[in-house]
């Protein structure tokens, strides 16, 4: 009953700020570059070991980018060209929250959290590449354990509650399942549409 409670709130929320941006006619790609742009700051904070604080930008990162795509359908400015705006700034988000912590384990010499940050830096990158790779040959690739709302939503528990250690652990070894996942599909896939070809000759 609370969770669901919670929910209905949150959603209401949500819908509110999607409205309030619609109706003041704030760019999408405005709103994706405002996100990017905060995720720096937050970047910047855990590079010099502001973990929480960071934690929080990134909830206030997440505010823009969770609304640009719903205020691009809602004012109808939906564009090619905004979707891969969108994705191409959520890659270097990505990638420079991850640097920040590659920064701070760095200068306090913890070399070993150098490596598994670098790691999850791979996994990260190839999670979508293999996505991206397999839709030019398929239909469609979302499948696996760790897309990138699950990687923040990690990034987030373990920056507020500084546990990020393990949450590197998770996002090393899920996102690397997942493209793991993603090869597999991709030649199930394809190898299923050769059969049916061959049948169809």
């Amino acid at each position: 009953m609370i969770s669901a409670q919670i929910g209905r709130i949150g959603k209401r929320l949500y819908d509110l700020i999607v409205k309030g941006f619609a109706a003041a006619g704030v760019n999408p790609n405005v709103l994706t570059f405002t996100g990017f742009a905060i995720n720096l700051v937050a970047a910047y904070l855990f590079a010099y070991g502001y973990f929480r604080w960071a934690g929080v930008t990134i909830l206030l990162a997440a505010i823009f980018d969770l609304t640009d795509g719903p205020v691009a359908r809602l004012t109808h400015r939906v564009t090619p060209f905004g979707a891969f705006f969108d994705s191409v700034l959520d890659r270097y988000s990505d990638l420079c929250l991850l640097i920040g912590l590659l920064v701070y384990y760095g200068r306090i010499g913890r070399f070993a959290y150098v490596t598994l940050v670098a790691v999850a830096m791979i996994g990260s990158v190839m999670t979508s590449y293999a996505r991206a790779r397999a839709e030019s040959l398929i239909r469609s690739c979302k499948v696996g354990f760790l897309e990138r709302p699950e990687r923040i939503v990690l990034i987030i528990i373990g920056a507020l509650f500084d546990r990020m250690a393990p949450v590197l652990w998770v996002i090393v070894v899920l996102s690397n399942l997942t493209v793991i996942h993603r090869l597999v599909y991709t030649y199930q896939e394809t190898h299923r549409r050769r059969q049916v070809e061959s049948a169809e000759k």
